[in-house]
C-alpha cells in the first residue's frame, strides 16, 4: 500500500476534489470522525467545511493546515469497506491525527480502488501537530497496516518490479538495443497514438528516435524504420537499429495500424477532451513556455516542441499519462496548433481563448509517483524536447512504470496535490 500526503490552505479545493466524485456516483463517503451530518445521516459540502472552523480559526501560523492523504493499496487487493474504515482510522492515529476531525472518501473511478482523507494538521488550539520524519513515519505505518490486513507489500513489490522496463536509454551504459527494446516493444500496448509524429515524440522522453526509410529490392519498393538512442542534447548516439530487431510490434505496418485504431479509440473521447481542456486551462493561466510546460508536468502531461533551425514551431505534441493517449495539438483543436504557440512564444502574441468555467477534474490531477517540483526541458533546432535532468527521467521512469501490474496512477490526484501546493497563502477557505 502507497500513502500520499498532501498539504494546502484550501479547504474547500480538498473537499470540492472529493465531494465532485460523491456527486458523480465516482466516490462516497465512508466514514468521518467529529464531523457534522443532517439527520439522514447525509453530508453537504457546507456541513463538512463547518466541522473545521473551530481548528482552522484558532490556527496560529500554519500557512498550510489543510491534509489531503490517499491510501493506495495493490490493484490486486480485495480490501472491504470495514477494512478500509479500520485502516484509515489507524493510519490517523498512528501518524498522530487519531484526535482530529476527517472525512474519509472511498474512490471508485479508477481501476485501483482507494480511499482519501480529508483533514486539518492544526489541533483545537491552533499548534500544528508535528510532522518530522514524516514520509519515514508513513512508510512504517503502512508496512504495519500491510501485515494486519493481509495487502500486498509495496516495497517487496518494489524490489520484485523490473524497473528498467520503461526508463530512459542511457547509451553510455551499454546495451543499447536491450534498453531501447524494453522500451519500444510495450509503448504501443500502453500508449494511444495517431500519427508518426507523435510517437517519436512520445519515443524522445525515452531518448530514442525512429526514422522512415525508403528504397528499391530488385525493382520492388521498400519501405521500414529504423530506431536510434539520443543523447541528452537530442542527438543521435548510436547506430541505427532495424525495426525487426524489436519485433513486428515496431515495424512501419504493424504501426500505421496502431495509427487507425488509435483514431478510433480517441474519436470523441472524454479522455481526450479532458486533456484538452486542461491545457487550455494551462494557456490561460501561464504566462510563458516554460511555466505552461510545468503547469502540465504537474497534471501528467509532457508537452514535447518542435522546432526548425530558425526556431520556428512547427509541431507540439501532448503525452497524457493519466490516459495515455498523445495528441499533436493539431488533433485537438485549432487554438492548440503549433502555429498559435509560435505566435505566443515567438511573437508574443498570445491566443485569446474563450474564457470558461473551469470544473476541479480539469485543475487537478493526481498524487500518485508525486512530482514534488517541475522540471525544464530544452528545446533544440530540428529536434524534439528532450529530458535534461535526472529528476525529469525520474518522473518519465514513474510515468511509464504503468503497466497492469505495477500500482495504477491516478493522476488526477498528484496534480491536485501539486495545486495545493501552490494556493495562495493569503486565501480563506470559503463556502
Amino acid at each position: 500500500m502507497i500513502a500520499k500526503i498532501a498539504r494546502g490552505a484550501s479547504l474547500y479545493g480538498a473537499l470540492a476534489y472529493n465531494y465532485q466524485k460523491v456527486e458523480k456516483e465516482n466516490a462516497h463517503i465512508l466514514f468521518t470522525q467529529k464531523i457534522i451530518e443532517a439527520p439522514d445521516g447525509s453530508y453537504s459540502m457546507e456541513q463538512l467545511s463547518r466541522s473545521f472552523d473551530l481548528h482552522l480559526l484558532a490556527n496560529r501560523k500554519t500557512e498550510k493546515p489543510i491534509l489531503h492523504i490517499s491510501l493506495n493499496p495493490d490493484p490486486k487487493d480485495t480490501v472491504n469497506d470495514t477494512d478500509f474504515e479500520n485502516m484509515a482510522q489507524e493510519y490517523m492515529k498512528q501518524m498522530g491525527y487519531g484526535e482530529q476531525p476527517f472525512a474519509v472518501f472511498k474512490h471508485t473511478d479508477i481501476d485501483r480502488t482507494h480511499i482519501h482523507i480529508v483533514s486539518v494538521c492544526v489541533d483545537g488550539d491552533g499548534r500544528k501537530i508535528s510532522d518530522k520524519f514524516e514520509k519515514r513515519h508513513s512508510m512504517a505505518v503502512c508496512r504495519t497496516l500491510e501485515k494486519e490486513y493481509g495487502l500486498i507489500s509495496a516495497v517487496d513489490k518494489e524490489k520484485n518490479s523490473q524497473n528498467q522496463t520503461f526508463s530512459p536509454v542511457d547509451y553510455k551504459a551499454g546495451d543499447v538495443k536491450s534498453q531501447m527494446a524494453s522500451v519500444i516493444r510495450h509503448l504501443p500496448k500502453y500508449y494511444q497514438f495517431q500519427t508518426f509524429g507523435a510517437y517519436n515524440a512520445l519515443l524522445s522522453l525515452f531518448k530514442i528516435t525512429a526514422e522512415e526509410i525508403k528504397g528499391e529490392y530488385n525493382g520492388i519498393p521498400k519501405q521500414g524504420l529504423v530506431y536510434f538512442a539520443l543523447n541528452d542534447k537530442g542527438e543521435k548516439a548510436s547506430n541505427p537499429f532495424k525495426a525487426s530487431l524489436f519485433g513486428k510490434g515496431a515495424g512501419l505496418v504493424q504501426l500505421q495500424s496502431h495509427y487507425e485504431q488509435s483514431r478510433t479509440k480517441l474519436k470523441g473521447s472524454p479522455a481526450k477532451e479532458s486533456a484538452k481542456g486542461r491545457i487550455e486551462s494551462a494557456m490561460q493561466g501561464t504566462p510563458n513556455e516554460s511555466e505552461f510546460k510545468n503547469k502540465l508536468l504537474e497534471q501528467g502531461i509532457n508537452v514535447v516542441v518542435r522546432r526548425n533551425a530558425q526556431g520556428r514551431i512547427y509541431g507540439i505534441t501532448f503525452i497524457d499519462h493519466q490516459s495515455r493517449c498523445v495528441c499533436n495539438g493539431s488533433e485537438l483543436g485549432k487554438n492548440l496548433s503549433a502555429n498559435v504557440f509560435n505566435d505566443w512564444w515567438n511573437n508574443g502574441n498570445k491566443a485569446d481563448l474563450s474564457k470558461k468555467e473551469n470544473t476541479v477534474s480539469q485543475e487537478i490531477a493526481p498524487a500518485g509517483n508525486q512530482i514534488s517540483e517541475p522540471y525544464s526541458q530544452s528545446d533544440f533546432s530540428g529536434k524534439e524536447d528532450m529530458p535534461e535532468n535526472g529528476q525529469e527521467n525520474n518522473i518519465i521512469e514513474a510515468f511509464g512504470s504503468l503497466l497492469p501490474e505495477n500500482q495504477g496512477e491516478d493522476f488526477q490526484e498528484t496534480a491536485f496535490a501539486n495545486q495545493m501546493k501552490r494556493k495562495d497563502k493569503r486565501r480563506k477557505p470559503k463556502l
